[in-house]
């Protein structure tokens, strides 16, 4: 029996989520050196304001899910799989030990800066439920104005980026055809569509400069739902991810064909853990956050033995 450790992305930032991590000199280790690689003290990203800024949303999920994960790792636990949506993927390729953490730090700055630069207002992304993939595609087919398919997450949770008054007009469509919920996203760009192709060619540029390695853990792509096991592959696959659609469902499918049963969310949040209950009916999804670490320990060390 295996087990997933899942980053979630941007969406899923909280003010204050750094002070929330636990007490520990390894998590005030991973605070000092996000600082140092940036010249710049991470802690004071969190706030509610700091959080209207793309660039200190994504640094946080960053520093959070890897310096959470790398506790665990201290606890002596251990993924069979890591994989992160969006995002996340950069925490998981630390975790995975793929990417230096100073390099993710470095790299994730300049993402958040250049898909913000790219689109400072008038853009974003909502999430639609209750309407199945062809459906949403019909209704971007008929759209008047730029907005793309972005996320599936799930069946019928899908997410779609694009102009302001582009997704209006598809949201009112989803409603008449029966949509459960659409909501706009705490999101200020169109990510995972065509719409930032320049600013992924910009950052590609900068991943040309860094070092990855073979991921020393089993490392899935948010983005084409397979392993990745080439360190040039994998550039590829974090570089341009802000610009391809996320297929979220068709991840965690692969990671139940393979056998994974446990699947834990490290912060911020619990929504890929709804997600993954969805899939991993026989199994477990848990998170990090809010739970005890010895219940943590408890939790992971059982399914250890059950796989033995």
């Amino acid at each position: 029996m295996s087990t997933l450790w899942a980053f979630p992305g941007q969406g899923a930032q909280q003010p204050g989520m750094l002070q929330a991590l636990p007490d520990a000199p390894l998590v005030q280790a991973c605070l000092e050196q996000a600082s140092a690689a940036l010249g710049e003290d991470v802690c004071l990203l969190d706030s509610n304001e700091a959080l209207q800024s793309t660039r200190a949303v994504q640094l946080c999920l960053l520093i959070a899910g890897v310096a959470a994960a790398r506790l665990l790792i201290e606890r002596g636990h251990r993924p069979d799989y890591v994989a992160g949506l969006s995002i996340g993927a950069y925490a998981a390729a630390v975790v995975g030990g793929a990417l230096d953490f100073a390099d993710a730090v470095r790299l994730v700055a300049l993402r958040g800066e250049l898909m913000q630069r790219a689109y400072p207002s008038g853009y974003g992304m909502t999430a639609i439920l209750g309407l199945d993939l062809a459906s949403i595609e019909r209704l971007l087919v008929e759209a008047d104005g730029p907005v793309y398919l972005a996320n599936i997450n799930a069946e019928t949770q899908l997410v779609i980026a694009g102009s302001d008054a582009a997704m209006a007009t598809v949201a009112e469509r989803a409603r008449g055809l029966g949509a459960g919920a659409v909501k706009r996203l705490a999101m200020s760009v169109p990510s995972h569509c065509e719409l930032l192709d320049e600013p992924a060619r910009e950052l590609a540029a900068a991943f040309a400069k860094v070092e990855l390695r073979a991921p020393q853990m089993r490392y899935l792509s948010s983005s084409s739902a397979r392993l990745i096991r080439d360190p040039e592959t994998l550039r590829d696959d974090l570089a341009c991810n802000m610009s391809r659609v996320v297929d979220w469902q068709a991840t965690l499918v692969t990671a139940y064909e393979r056998g994974v049963r446990l699947h834990l969310e490290l912060p911020p949040g619990s929504v890929l853990s709804g997600l993954a209950r969805r899939v991993f009916a026989p199994g477990q999804a848990i998170a990090f956050a809010g739970a005890r670490l010895d219940t943590l320990d408890a939790m992971l060390r059982q399914e250890v033995s059950r796989d033995r």
